[in-house]
């Protein structure tokens, strides 16, 4: 198809709604689900870092192993 104005473009022959209606909703449907991946990774990296043994914690499984090798050696 040519078209010789901006004005032509943007009408897409008479089906301009269905067209650039479905263009809106494929980038609001890639926006949401970029948000959501985003949101779902944060969650999942705190759920780890909340899971995880700290080798500072005393009580940590970490800690324990370290101490139990400097009593053995």
């Amino acid at each position: 198809m040519q078209w010789h104005s901006a004005s032509e473009f943007f009408a897409m022959g008479g089906y301009a709604v269905y067209v650039w209606g479905s263009v809106g909703a494929c980038a609001l449907a890639i926006a949401i689900e970029s948000w959501l991946l985003r949101r779902r990774r944060r969650q999942l990296l705190e759920a780890l870092r909340r899971r995880a043994p700290r080798p500072t914690d005393p009580g940590s499984a970490r800690a324990r192993n370290v101490s139990r090798r400097e009593r053995t050696a």
